[in-house]
This record gives C-alpha cells, sequence and structure tokens, in this order.
C-alpha cells in the first residue's frame, strides 16, 4: 500500500522537469487513469492534429517518441524520464488494482442476480407452456358455446318474426274498429288517415284472400264515410285557411280526384278573399258619377287600410298560394295556371280598391305615412311574387310610381297656393292704411319675406317628397325612382314647373288682361314682382336646381332635364315686362293728371301767370316718390355726364337770351312767318327720342322712362289745345319748374330738355299772341312757386 501510495503521490504531484509544456519545463500529468487508459475523447481526437510522439495520443507511435528524445534531450534528461515513466506505471498498476477492489463486490452481486434471474425464467417458461395449454383448451370451449349462442339467436330471430308476424295480423285486424273510432265525427280523422295508410298497402297485397279482403272492404267502408263527411266540411264557409288546407290534404290521402279537389280549393278561398275584398270596399265611400267621393273619417288613415289589406287579403292571399303549391304540384290537373289566373284577378281588384282610396288624399297630410303604407304595400306584394310571379308586378310597382307623382302634384299646387297666399299679404301690406307718423314695412323687407318664404317652403317640399327615395324604402330601388321620379316628376314636374308657374304668375300681373271690376295691381307689386324675378334669374334658380340634383341625383341615361340658362332667361324674360310695365303704369298715372290739367283748362281765357300750377308740383312729388320706391329694389345705375348749369340751361327756349332772337320777330304782326316750318326745322336738327324703349333694371331707367311718358303726353295734350298769350306762359312757368327738377332723375339731360322743347314749341304754334315771359320773371315765379 506504501508503494501504491508512494506511486500514487510520485504521479499526482508536481511535474517534473523535463520537454513538456509546462512551466518548470517537465512533463504534464494527464488527467488521471481512467483517462490514459480509455484514451481522449473522440471529439478531442477529431480536434486534435496526428502526432506519433505524443505519448497520450491515439497516433502515438514508441520508435519516433524514442528517436525525437534522444535527439532532443541529454543524458540527464532521459534518465529523469525514465524514473518519471517508472513511477506512472506503477500509479497505474496502484488505480487498477483500487478500481478492482472498489468494483469485486458488484460483480459477485451481478453475477447472484444473474443466476436467478435464469432460474425465474426457466420457471416463468414452465408457467407459460402451461398457460398455452389452458387456452386452448378455453378456444375450444368458446367455439363450442358461439356455435350455441349462434343457433339461440337463430332461433331467436325466428321467434321474433313470427311474433311480428303475429301483431301485423292482429293490427290489421283490429284496423277496422281504429278506423271507425278514430274517423267518428269529431274525433281524429287525420290518425284515421295514418292508420289506413299504414295498413292500405297490405291489405291490397293480400285481398285475394278472403280474411283480408273482408278488412279491406270495411275500412274502405270506413273512409268513404270519411270522405263524404270532409267534402261536406269542404263546402262550410266558416272553414278558416289553415283548416281548408288539411280537409283538401285529407281528401287527397283518400285519392279523391285532384282536379275536382283544386276546383273546390279555389272555389272556397275565392269566397273568402272577396269577403276580405268586400269588407275593403265598405271602407271606402261609393263613387260620385262625377268622379268625386267624400272624404273618409280621419281614424280611416292610409296606413290603417293598407294594414288591413296587406294582412288580411294579402297574407292569406299568400298562405293559399304555398298551400295550393303544396297540395297540387305535380299532380294531374292541377298545374295547368289555374291559381296564377285566380290570384291576378283578385290582386287586380285589391289594386283598384287601393288607388281608390289613394285618392282620396287630397290633401297633403303626413307624407311619412303615406311613403310608410306604400313601403308596406310594397313589401307585402313583393312576398306574393315570389309565389305567384304573374300576380301583377309591374300594377303594384305602377301604383306606387302614380301615388307617388299625385303626392308630387298635390306638392306643387300646394306650392302656388303659399306663393298667391304671400302675394295677397304682400298686396295687404302696400294697401294698409298707415298712421301717420308710422311706416309699414319697406319694399326691401316685403321683398326678403317673400323670397324666404317661397325658398323655405319649396326647401321643405322637397325635404318631405325625399322621403319617396329614403334608403329604408323598399320600393326606392324600383328603377322608376332611381331615374325619372328624380327627373321628371321632382326636377321637371316639381321645382321646374313651380319656377316656370312662378314666372308666368308674376308676368301675368303686366300681360294678362284685368277683369271687369277686378283691382289692377299695385305698382309697387309690380316692382317687386319684377326684382323677385331678377333675383332667381341671378342666384335663386341656380341654388334650386343644384339643390335638387343632390338630393334627387339624375341617371346618366335618365330623360333630359331643362337646362339651368333657359329657366334664367325666362325669369329675366319676366322681369323685364314687369319692369316696363310697372313704368307704363306709373307713367300712365303721372300722364293723366298732365292730360287732366290740360284737358279740363280754358287756355284762351286765363290770366297772367304768378305761380306755378299745383299738378306740377304734384307730378315732381310723385317722381319723387317713384325714385325713392325704386330706389330700394334697384341700384342707381349710370347716369350721363351733367353739365354745370343744367337746371338753367335745359329750358332755354324760353330764356330772355334767346326769345327774343326766336319768337319776338316771329311773332310780329309787322314780319309775319310760318311757325310750323320753324318748327319742323327745329325737329330736324333735334335728337330722336324713343317713348317706349326697353327699360334697364336700374333706378335711372325706369325714372327716365316714366318722365318721356309723363312729358310725350303733356307734348299731344298741348298739341290738341289753343292757347292764349297768358296761357304760352303759364306752360312756359309749368315747364321751367320741370325741369328745374325733372333733369336731376333722368339719365340725360337732354332728354328732359328736348321733350320740354317740344312742349314750348307746340304751345307757340298753337298760341294765338304768342309773347313769352321774361326768364328772369319766369325764374321768379318758379323759385316762389
Amino acid at each position: 500500500m506504501a508503494e501504491v501510495e508512494a506511486a500514487g503521490s510520485g504521479a499526482g504531484g508536481s511535474p517534473e522537469s523535463g520537454t513538456g509544456t509546462s512551466s518548470g519545463g517537465g512533463w504534464r500529468r494527464p488527467h488521471g487513469p481512467l483517462q490514459r487508459y480509455y484514451g481522449p475523447s473522440a471529439a478531442e481526437a477529431a480536434e486534435a492534429a496526428p502526432d506519433p510522439a505524443d505519448i497520450n495520443g491515439p497516433h502515438f507511435d514508441p520508435e519516433v517518441f524514442l528517436t525525437k528524445v534522444r535527439s532532443e534531450c541529454p543524458l540527464g534528461q532521459l534518465l529523469a524520464r525514465e524514473a518519471a515513466l517508472g513511477r506512472e506505471i506503477r500509479a497505474l498498476d496502484s488505480d487498477m488494482q483500487t478500481l478492482l477492489y472498489e468494483n469485486y463486490n458488484k460483480f459477485i452481486s451481478a453475477t447472484d442476480t444473474i443466476r436467478k434471474m435464469k432460474v425465474d425464467f426457466r420457471r416463468m417458461e414452465a408457467e407459460m407452456d402451461d398457460l398455452a395449454a389452458n387456452m386452448a383448451a378455453i378456444s375450444t370451449s368458446s367455439a363450442r358455446v358461439s356455435a350455441a349462442l349462434q343457433d339461440r339467436h337463430r332461433r331467436g330471430a325466428q321467434l321474433a318474426g313470427v311474433q311480428a308476424l303475429l301483431r301485423k295480423l292482429q293490427s290489421l285486424v283490429e284496423v277496422p274498429g281504429r278506423l271507425r273510432r278514430w274517423a267518428a265525427p269529431g274525433a281524429e280523422p287525420a290518425r284515421a288517415l295514418r292508420c289506413y295508410a299504414r295498413a292500405r298497402a297490405v291489405l291490397r297485397h293480400y285481398r285475394h284472400l278472403p280474411s283480408f279482403r273482408a278488412i279491406e272492404d270495411e275500412s274502405h267502408a270506413i273512409m268513404a264515410d270519411l270522405a263524404q263527411r270532409l267534402r261536406a266540411r269542404l263546402r262550410d264557409d266558416t272553414l278558416d285557411p289553415k283548416e281548408l288546407t288539411e280537409c283538401v290534404e285529407m281528401l287527397l290521402q283518400l285519392e279523391e280526384p285532384p282536379e275536382e279537389l283544386c276546383e273546390e280549393f279555389l272555389s272556397h278561398a275565392g269566397a273568402r278573399l272577396e269577403a276580405e275584398l268586400a269588407a275593403l270596399e265598405a271602407e271606402l265611400p261609393a263613387a260620385d258619377p262625377s268622379g268625386t267621393a267624400a272624404t273618409p273619417p280621419s281614424a280611416s288613415d292610409i296606413l290603417d287600410f293598407v294594414d288591413r289589406g296587406s294582412s288580411a287579403f294579402v297574407g292569406n292571399l299568400c298562405l293559399l298560394a304555398a298551400s295550393y303549391r303544396s297540395l297540387f304540384e305535380g299532380r294531374p290537373g292541377a298545374g295547368d295556371g289555374r291559381l296564377e289566373a285566380f290570384a291576378a284577378t283578385l290582386t287586380t281588384r285589391y289594386f283598384e280598391l287601393l288607388e281608390r282610396r289613394l285618392a282620396l288624399e287630397r290633401g297633403l297630410g303626413d307624407t311619412s305615412l303615406l311613403v310608410r303604407a306604400l313601403d308596406r304595400f310594397h313589401r307585402r306584394l313583393r312576398a306574393l311574387l315570389e309565389l305567384l310571379p304573374a300576380a301583377g308586378a309591374e300594377a303594384g310597382a305602377a301604383l306606387v310610381a302614380r301615388a307617388a307623382r299625385e303626392r308630387v302634384g298635390r306638392y306643387l299646387r300646394a306650392l302656388q297656393t303659399f306663393f298667391l297666399g304671400c302675394l295677397g299679404d304682400v298686396r295687404q301690406a302696400l294697401a294698409a292704411p298707415r298712421p301717420p307718423g308710422k311706416e309699414g314695412p319697406g319694399l326691401p323687407d316685403l321683398l326678403a319675406t317673400l323670397a324666404s318664404s317661397v325658398l323655405g317652403q319649396l326647401k321643405a317640399v322637397l325635404a318631405y317628397v325625399q322621403l319617396f327615395t329614403a334608403k329604408d324604402v323598399a320600393f326606392a330601388s324600383l328603377p322608376y325612382f332611381k331615374g325619372e321620379f328624380c327627373v321628371e316628376a321632382v326636377r321637371e314636374g316639381l321645382v321646374v314647373a313651380f319656377v316656370r308657374w312662378l314666372c308666368c304668375t308674376a308676368r301675368g300681373f303686366a300681360d294678362g288682361p284685368a277683369e271687369r271690376g277686378a283691382p289692377a295691381a299695385p305698382p309697387a307689386l309690380l316692382l317687386l314682382l319684377a326684382r323677385l324675378c331678377l333675383d332667381y334669374e341671378a342666384t335663386t334658380i341656380s341654388y334650386i336646381l343644384t339643390l335638387t340634383d343632390e338630393q334627387f341625383p339624375p341617371q346618366d341615361t335618365g330623360p333630359a332635364a331643362t337646362p339651368g340658362p333657359a329657366l334664367c332667361a325666362e325669369a329675366r324674360g319676366a322681369a323685364q315686362r314687369l319692369l316696363d310695365h310697372y313704368v307704363q303704369v306709373q307713367g300712365a298715372a303721372v300722364a293723366q293728371m298732365l292730360r287732366k290739367s290740360v284737358e279740363t283748362r280754358d287756355w284762351l281765357g286765363t290770366v297772367e301767370p304768378r305761380n306755378v300750377r299745383a299738378v306740377m308740383k304734384r307730378v315732381v312729388e310723385d317722381i319723387t316718390a317713384i325714385d325713392v320706391q325704386v330706389g330700394q329694389l334697384f341700384e342707381e345705375g349710370v347716369r350721363r355726364a351733367q353739365s354745370s348749369d343744367s337746371s338753367r340751361r335745359a329750358f332755354s327756349v324760353y330764356s330772355s337770351s334767346r326769345a327774343p332772337g326766336r319768337y319776338a320777330p316771329s311773332y310780329t304782326p309787322s314780319a309775319p312767318m310760318d311757325t310750323h316750318l320753324l318748327s319742323n326745322i327745329q325737329k330736324l336738327f333735334s335728337e330722336r327720342i324713343d317713348i317706349f324703349s326697353p327699360v334697364e333694371f336700374n333706378k335711372v331707367s325706369v325714372l327716365t322712362g316714366i318722365i318721356k311718358i309723363s312729358l310725350k303726353t303733356l307734348l299731344e295734350c298741348v298739341r290738341l289745345r289753343t292757347l292764349g298769350r297768358f296761357g304760352l306762359q303759364q306752360v312756359q312757368v309749368d315747364g321751367h319748374y320741370l325741369q328745374l327738377y325733372l333733369w336731376r332723375f333722368a339719365a340725360d339731360e337732354r332728354v328732359v330738355q328736348g321733350l320740354l322743347d317740344e312742349v314750348a314749341a307746340s304751345a307757340a304754334h298753337r298760341c294765338l299772341d304768342p309773347v313769352p315771359m321774361e326768364h328772369s320773371v319766369v325764374e321768379l315765379i318758379c323759385e316762389r312757386g
């Protein structure tokens, strides 16, 4: 042991000096004896390069190692290496002995265990042999038991078949009794039919046997009696659709002729549906030969009527169609289109009743209620069309379309009535007497109220009409409501028609002859309507059409729509006609005053003028009032540049600077001259004035037109009178007064000047003693007046 320990300590001590890679220069000891014994691992061997001089490597070659040591190491190192190798050998022997001593008991125990296992294995082999012998005996016994069981099962099946046959025979014997019990009045005929259906095939198969023939004859008699009672029940008018279907179904199970049952089924169902249509018709008032009918009571609205028709008539018709198909589908004599013709006749009557009810909706009422009613009708009709495609799809869609068009037409008439009512309010506001110091609403306020009210009403109507095209409405998916309704009914039939009617109505105040005794339209109303039509032409028509196209978008391939410029042209034409008529009316009013003032005065016997006549002051006041009135609605307009002394120079034909040279020589007895010739010469060099030229949409043009009509009337009246000296002077004073104030209202002062020149020339021509008044005196009188 001491040697083993010494060897072990030597082998495991510090490395000796030598040619190794340790820090002391000696050989490094391997990790242990077992590692040296078993050699390096496979991974290490794979990683290390083959070295035949490595004493611990798998490729060690003693000859190469000795050659290398002898060539590299001196004698001292060789001796030390020899001593180290001796110690390592002794250490390995000691380790092997220790390993053997430590595992000796285990080797002995393993040997004993293996010996016992061999004994147990031999015993188990003997037991397995015994078990195999027992299993062979059991298999033989099982075969015998299986054969016995199969024989028993076969005998049991035969016994069960005999028992089933006995039960069938017993049930066949009991069939007449059961049928008699279940087919009795008030019993269970459906159960009797099921029992008879189960027994019928067997009885027919064995009817050649006397006993089975007797059972069949008795059962057939019982079911024939049941068929007679069902036939009688089929003619009962109190049967509901479900009971009718059950009755016909039982008769078909009894092999009754399908063609006869089909006729009776449709006859009974038709009578019931006719009664429901009669109930609906009873809610409608009797049709008047003139085409009018009384309005139904308020409790019976259109939605209630459609609900009753849909739930009663349409619902029962759908149930009838489904029952008919389930009963007679594929049976001979029942599929020849009877159901389609029958349903088409009834639905036509139903559509007529519904259209009569829709015709009673004269007022606007609640459009949402009408839309809901039409939507409910369309949905129930669509359910019916799934069963009967030829039940009137086109007629139903046309009915809904007509109802929508009729409501749109009523909205158009309502808009027209509303506009006329607004016009009546405007006329009343214009004609209402006002207490002193309190002014009524001005024309701009009336125009704004009228325009906003009409536009608001139109937008509200479009919102109501849009209910017909809502997404949750079933009939909105019809092609009509996606194309024709949006363009023809709403855009053209409502919006465009209303705008045209508005323009035509407004223009009618100027074009239409007034009825006898009917009050003429006030001039302010003409002016207001002209402004309204002009605003429509500028902005309102474009806005309305854009709003309509947004809410009711037209289809690309739909009908053509009226372009906006065409409507704007109509509105501008109406505005032009109204404004021209306003000028004519106002000019005629002023001209009437001038005409009466000229025709009722004695121009030969008049006294020397001291004042301006009151009618001239009234003319100036009226023109000033018209200027204020027109200025409230129209812009000022463009005036021609005025001279610096328009008020004095415009009527210079009467001035003292021109009077002596023009009039004094002409009217003296010593130098007579033809004044008519002078007048004609003057006209040749004067600019022609168009009295009734079209009026522009501004204040200056309107006032110019009124002044031209007034002064032209004054001219014509003066031409028909004969004047004395003072009469001529009075015309001179009146003309100068008019010139002092009227030139500022006209677009061109030369218009007023030219017309007054013609008045003066005509007065001088018609004067017996044409001696004009001094201009200074005329100015003094006019300034004082």
